[in-house]
């Protein structure tokens, strides 16, 4: 995608060495980052200079790779795995690029796992261009069918940030949106802050004004009151681990947004590439949920002068909670946009659709 006309994606090889942006700059400052050992890639991953679920697992799969380079041992390989594992406990597609790097490479000679390690690595982060490509064809006939009946601009509330950021291109939630703009049908994205780190302020909007496509910034809970107001049109978010019954797991308030979409009579989707699906787990109260720091609470980043400054918020010693991921069940999503089409969130569809 695009940062001021220029063309980027979020991590891409450049003479054999990785580099990724910095998400934890943005948007005040773009960033390239080189990342040359395994700690490095399980920083970039803990601290979010990387996220989002199928980036996570992309930029996962490219760190065990660098690490056989050194040693391809399968003592290093599980040693590696288990680091990398350790990082993010929410999102599946880490686990998921990991096992399918590990099945391919565990029975072959030791000097052939690194070089074809690579080579897997580059081929999960193609295909999770093209899958989120599909995404947005998919999810652009969504808003293509609604302007026909509308023929105003479409309004469209999104939670968090499930853009190209969040993927390598293109994204997931966002990825229908951006094709509708290149498209000419109009569109106005409503954008939760997305606290505490204000993932959707920051980096969704930001996202949106590089690709030219109006938007507005809310506070997270506005979201109901609009859909009240009949001012949203359809809900689309992402997904970090989705149930093979078709629960959405996502950023922490997703599931009010269903509520009140619910209650609304308002579509509510979720963009969800086949990697984000847990076919292990049917029930959601299985789904390990990420509790942070409680500093992303009490702490707020922002520009000052010129520089980037954080500041505290809250009195001292006062209690915090700040679990990453609330689940929203299937009985309130309209249908899960994939890149093999539109899928019933049912568990019968799901395995017939999307399990390979």
């Amino acid at each position: 995608m695009k940062i001021k006309n220029k063309n980027y994606s979020t991590l891409w090889v450049e003479d054999s060495k990785i580099k990724i942006i910095d998400q934890t700059k943005l948007p005040f400052k773009l960033i390239i980052k080189e990342l040359n050992t395994l700690g490095d890639f399980c920083r970039a991953i803990t601290q979010m200079e990387v996220r989002g679920a199928p980036l996570i697992g992309v930029t996962a799969a490219f760190g065990l790779a660098l690490a056989l380079r050194k040693d391809a041992s399968s003592k290093n390989i599980d040693k590696s795995i288990n680091a990398l594992l350790e990082t993010r406990p929410t999102a599946v597609n880490l686990r998921w690029a990991l096992s399918y790097i590990f099945k391919r490479i565990k029975n072959k000679r030791i000097q052939d796992r690194a070089k074809l390690s690579l080579e897997l690595a580059k081929k999960i982060r193609q295909e999770d261009i093209i899958n989120c490509f599909k995404i947005g064809l998919n999810g652009y006939k969504i808003i293509e069918k609604i302007y026909k009946k509308k023929r105003k601009p479409i309004n469209i509330l999104t939670h968090c940030n499930a853009g190209w950021l969040a993927t390598i291109d293109w994204g997931t939630a966002l990825s229908p949106i951006f094709l509708a703009n290149r498209n000419g049908l109009p569109v106005h994205i409503w954008v939760d802050e997305t606290r505490p780190r204000n993932q959707g302020a920051l980096l969704t909007a930001w996202e949106l004004k590089n690709e030219k496509i109006p938007y507005t910034i809310i506070v997270d809970n506005a979201g109901g009151y609009l859909m009240q107001k009949k001012e949203v049109d359809l809900c689309i978010v992402g997904s970090d681990r989705t149930t093979s019954r078709g629960d959405v797991c996502n950023k922490i308030g997703t599931y009010l947004k269903a509520l009140s979409a619910f209650d609304n009579n308002i579509p509510f989707y979720a963009a969800v590439p086949q990697s984000t699906i847990d076919f292990k787990i049917d029930d959601s109260r299985k789904i390990p949920i990420e509790v942070r720091s409680s500093k992303e609470l009490s702490h707020l980043t922002f520009l000052k002068k010129k520089k980037i400054s954080t500041g505290e918020i809250y009195f001292r010693n006062s209690n915090k909670f700040n679990p990453a991921f609330d689940v929203t069940p299937a009985r309130y999503i309209t249908k899960l946009i994939t890149e093999k089409g539109l899928i019933e969130p049912k568990k019968s569809e799901i395995m017939k659709n999307l399990q390979k």
